[in-house]
């Protein structure tokens, strides 16, 4: 983006000077598309002004297909200003739907009554419920609005517009219900959601119509949207951010006032909550930018209660697996895209030194994936206070000998006896196996949530077997193996508890393991269950 904050500021002061000399035109439809261009509007000085910290994307390079993140700050006057709620239903076709449309309606609703009452214009904008309001003075407001000079197609829907936009990064063709039991679509809704309060000065539309001839009729040149959902609805109605952006006005989303119509179980294969983000960033990429509801609540961001991001700090300090590679790029694909959850990496391939190591003080997550390592008394009190605090922890290969300043450290800990590599028959120096390992289910482990999208076949592994029997009292194991047609079989994973925290173990890890997908999802599944969170029945991408 060309436009520097030190640039908007001389655009703003130069703008207030001419005010009252020369009425002040909208933005051109070009510049809200790449999210510049944005007018912020001269006032009297008696009139305070909203003052919008926004987001945006831009790509760093013509066809480079990278985008670099911005944020500036706009500064509105609230009397030139509305905000549309699309959609807001009182019920939707699809349960989730509602119930998230619900868990957000009352932060929405402050969010619009201090905008309100910085004389922000509120037009409420659930499609197909006209009926309901048809006597309310808001909606009558809006239909005896005089009619304005306008394009055409303010009334049809507005579809993707393949010259500013690419496809949408979420595939929402089978209707974006996410429920574990799809949901049976229909026309439920009758009104808004009655959280909603609708104030006397407020207006009632779902016209595109009547809603740009009330912005023109209002002088309003800039519109805030929230609601939902925002792949569908909040883009393409006729009043949706397409056909404002068309229209030239200045236009930005609430971000955290908006959801989208995404099953996990359809590409791009991630979380919902993450699929709404990937969403937002298309919009911030396209159309305009965003911002949050703090900008008038003054509180945090509004999350979703099953929204929960967990920082998670990895530490790969073995030389022997590659963790320094496999760790940071499964985090990178699985944590941070499929979850959206923030990872920090600590790496070492020194026994005695992981820099970094106090990054644990922060964690909600530790995984751990170590070898031999004689750690310095300030860097091992790090180790100590992080697994005595009661967080979880989850744990792969090398870790059940990780420290030899602290041997007992996989009784302890992991709940596991490791002697040794078992039936290892490949080379000296080699990481391979020689026969394959193979590792199926324990039938008793059957219906534990972790083994959720696991074959119930055997799988073929990399990395040779553990010896790691007995398991100490109160773990729960999950998945045994064999090295090739030897007996006996040894397990590879397991659940425990220490310090009343989960714990996740496998012996797995091997390099090639993370290439396999049973293996990639069992360890997300190891993750999310010690995080306490729900084990998503998110889709994969075909073998």
């Amino acid at each position: 983006m060309k436009t520097t904050r030190n640039f908007c500021l001389r655009r703003l002061l130069f703008l207030s000077a001419v005010a009252l000399a020369f009425p002040l035109q909208p933005a051109s439809a070009s510049g809200n598309e790449t999210g510049s261009g944005y007018l912020e509007s001269a006032i009297p000085n008696s009139s305070p002004l909203l003052e919008l910290q926004a987001r945006c994307r831009h790509e760093t390079s013509p066809g480079s297909g990278q985008f670099q993140v911005e944020e500036k700050t706009l500064r509105w006057d609230p009397k030139k200003t509305a905000i549309i709620i699309c959609d807001m239903w009182d019920k939707h076709w699809c349960k989730g739907a509602t119930e998230r449309v619900a868990e957000m309606a009352p932060v929405m609703n402050r969010a619009i009554s201090a905008a309100r009452q910085r004389g922000v214009l509120i037009i409420h904008a659930p499609s197909d419920t006209m009926a309901f309001y048809k006597n309310f003075p808001q909606r009558k407001r809006t239909q005896q609005a005089p009619q304005a000079p306008a394009p055409a197609n303010l009334t049809n829907w507005q579809s993707l517009d393949r010259s500013k936009e690419g496809p949408l990064p979420i595939d929402d063709s089978d209707g974006g219900c996410d429920c574990e039991t799809k949901c049976v679509t229909g026309n439920p809704w009758r009104s808004e959601i009655s959280v909603l309060q609708i104030a006397p000065s407020d207006a009632v539309s779902d016209s595109g119509t009547e809603i740009y001839n009330l912005l023109q009729q209002d002088g309003i040149e800039n519109v805030i949207f929230m609601g939902v959902h925002a792949n569908m609805c909040v883009l393409g109605r006729p009043f949706g951010i397409r056909q404002m952006v068309r229209l030239g006005k200045n236009v930005v989303l609430m971000r955290d006032m908006t959801d989208t119509m995404y099953n996990s179980r359809m590409p791009p294969y991630v979380s919902h909550f993450r699929g709404t983000e990937l969403v937002v960033e298309h919009i911030e990429k396209c159309w305009c930018p965003s911002i949050t509801s703090t900008a008038f609540t003054g509180e945090s961001p509004f999350h979703f209660k099953a929204d929960r991001r967990p920082k998670i700090v990895l530490v790969s300090a073995e030389p022997e697996y590659d963790s320094k590679d496999t760790l940071p790029a499964f985090a990178k694909s699985e944590l941070e895209y499929r979850f959206g959850f923030p990872c920090t990496v600590v790496q070492s391939d020194i026994f005695t030194n992981i820099p970094g190591i106090e990054q644990l003080d922060q964690a909600d997550l530790a995984i751990l994936f170590i070898r031999r390592s004689v750690l310095p008394p300030k860097q091992f009190a790090v180790i100590q206070r992080y697994l005595n605090s009661g967080k979880p922890l989850v744990a792969l290969r090398t870790s059940c000998h990780a420290f030899q300043n602290w041997l007992a450290f996989d009784g302890i800990v992991l709940g596991c006896h490791y002697t040794g590599h078992f039936a290892d028959t490949a080379p000296r120096g080699s990481r391979f196996a020689e026969p394959p390992t193979y590792v199926r289910i324990l039938p008793e482990a059957e219906g534990n949530p972790i083994l959720t999208g696991i074959p119930r076949t055997e799988i073929r592994m990399a990395g040779t077997l553990y010896n790691i029997s007995p398991l100490a009292p109160g773990t729960t194991p999950l998945l045994i193996g064999r090295s090739g047609d030897q007996k006996p079989e040894e397990l590879v994973a397991w659940t425990t508890y220490y310090h009343g925290a989960r714990v996740f173990f496998t012996t797995l890890g091997h390099p090639e393991d993370f290439n396999i997908e049973p293996f990639r999802r069992l360890l997300s599944n190891g993750i999310l269950w010690a995080l306490d969170m729900p084990i998503v029945k998110i889709g994969r991408p075909p073998d």
